[in-house]
């Protein structure tokens, strides 16, 4: 339902994870979205079409103040944490500046900010004081602002959220410090961006504070527990007294793919309590947020291969991805080519090294696995869902892209990928993909044992895929 008396929106921070579900929400019901964004290609590809995007940055004033003319709300979910630790704190407060004093200019209705939980005092974090800060300076503007805010956000693309995933994933012992055992209150992401949707209709939600969080109060070691219960590994968490932020981030740093200067901005956060201290979510809106199990279960819970459901690459956060990639230019035609690769598997065979293909399928077999199973369902078309030897096709674009899973046992999941990409009229580009998302430290050390031969094989195929799309 569209809120009565808005019509144009603008969104700061669209393309992050909680922006891009939330300017999906607005397109979706109706509204007329804007969204000031610093690199307009990425924005294109991640946003929905209808959405007018302007290329600039929230900490030019200029930017800003032609961004939002003309406009109703502003959502403000931007957050300065990927400029590191040492600047964050001064960039948040120029470009809030920037946003309250454009938005007293153009006469902006209301604004819409998304900040963090905990309470601002001299004990706690850099993060969590600027936070609170960038809040107070959005109400200097004189513009009606409501400010929710939330904890950890549960949901793909979550900073702390797929830190913890990393760590579960990664780790079968972990040496947990204190700041393991602090409780804070974990919100589904689908519920922030419920809430942040929401209040447009709800004019009572104006100018207010909202603690938003889920019905689950937890330390950080009882999400990791949930999380490895969720992806259906046996873990273990050691106490220990003293580990600093500083050293905790390195660790993070050095086993999982978050940067040790986000990990520790995040760590000196995790020390201090972030729990909800006021009701008014509950008051106001008239729905309950999902518990933080049920939801990692939804999430990192369709990975685990004992419930019977086969995820895609899209349910996956990508830092977890790892990708081999082989090129080639062919003298043909990309649907030429296109043809070509869409025989591969069941009697035509695999272009290159079929034999490996074969002893693959041998030792899976030897490890209880589905082995080869030669074979095509249709050995002329192909559909998604088609059984191709011991794949799956799970997406097919005529002329552009197949992409299969694989169905045989390699410790987590696998995909492998075929791309034509048109250059010009009489020539084209291959690419060949693996993708791979390792589940725990077997999937790990099988990934690095088997990438180099993904190379040799996927090179040797490229080019035989090359040579028999040109003699067509």
């Amino acid at each position: 339902m569209k809120a009565e008396g808005v019509n144009s929106i603008l969104v700061f921070g669209a393309t992050g994870f909680v922006g891009k579900p939330l300017t999906e929400r607005l397109i979706s019901r109706g509204y007329s979205v804007t969204c000031l964004v610093r690199n307009l290609k990425r924005a294109k590809e991640l946003l929905p079409g209808e959405v007018n995007l302007i290329e600039g940055n929230v900490l030019n004033y200029e930017d800003v103040l032609n961004a939002s003319e003309n406009i109703d709300i502003i959502y403000y979910l931007v957050h300065s944490i990927p400029y590191g630790e040492k600047k964050f704190e001064k960039l948040d407060i120029q470009a809030a500046r920037n946003v309250a004093s454009a938005a007293a200019g153009n006469k902006v209705n209301r604004i819409i900010y998304l900040g963090g939980l905990g309470k601002k005092d001299s004990n706690s974090s850099a993060h969590l004081k600027s936070r609170h800060e960038v809040g107070e300076i959005l109400r200097t503007g004189g513009c009606r602002v409501t400010e929710f805010r939330a904890a950890v956000i549960a949901g793909k693309g979550g900073l702390s959220f797929e830190m913890i995933h990393h760590l579960v994933n990664r780790l079968p012992v972990m040496i947990c410090p204190m700041w393991v055992y602090t409780r804070t209150q974990p919100i589904a992401l689908p519920d922030v961006v419920r809430y942040l949707g929401k209040c447009l209709e709800i004019r009572e939600s104006e100018d207010k504070i909202i603690d938003i969080g889920g019905p689950d109060i937890l330390s950080y070691g009882e999400m990791m527990t949930a999380m490895s219960e969720a992806l259906g590994l046996k873990r273990y968490l050691i106490r220990v007294p003293v580990l600093t932020p500083r050293l905790s981030s390195y660790w993070v740093d050095l086993v999982t793919p978050v940067q040790a200067s986000y990990a520790r901005t995040l760590i000196e956060g995790l020390r201090y309590e972030t729990v909800c201290e006021n009701d008014l979510a509950n008051r106001l809106f008239n729905f309950r947020p999902t518990g933080f199990r049920d939801t990692v279960k939804e999430y990192p819970g369709s990975l685990n291969p004992h419930n019977g459901t086969a995820p895609t690459i899209d349910n996956i956060d990508e830092s977890h991805i790892f990708v081999s990639r082989v090129e080639k230019d062919v003298k043909c035609p990309a649907p030429g080519l296109f043809n070509t690769v869409r025989g591969i598997g069941g009697d035509h065979g695999w272009f290159y090294a079929n034999w490996l293909w074969k002893l693959r399928g041998f030792i899976d077999s030897l490890m209880g696995g589905i082995g080869y199973r030669k074979g095509r369902d249709n050995e002329t078309e192909m559909n998604i869902g088609d059984k191709i030897d011991f794949w799956r096709v799970e997406e097919y674009r005529l002329n552009m892209l197949i992409r299969l899973r694989a169905e045989m046992k390699v410790w987590g999941y696998g995909w492998l990928e075929f791309e034509t990409v048109s250059l010009n009229g009489s020539n084209s580009r291959l690419s060949i993909c693996a993708y791979y998302y390792p589940r725990g430290m077997f999937g790990y050390i099988y990934w690095f044992f088997t990438r180099p031969i993904h190379k040799i094989v996927f090179s040797g195929m490229a080019k035989k895929i090359a040579r028999q799309a040109e003699k067509l």
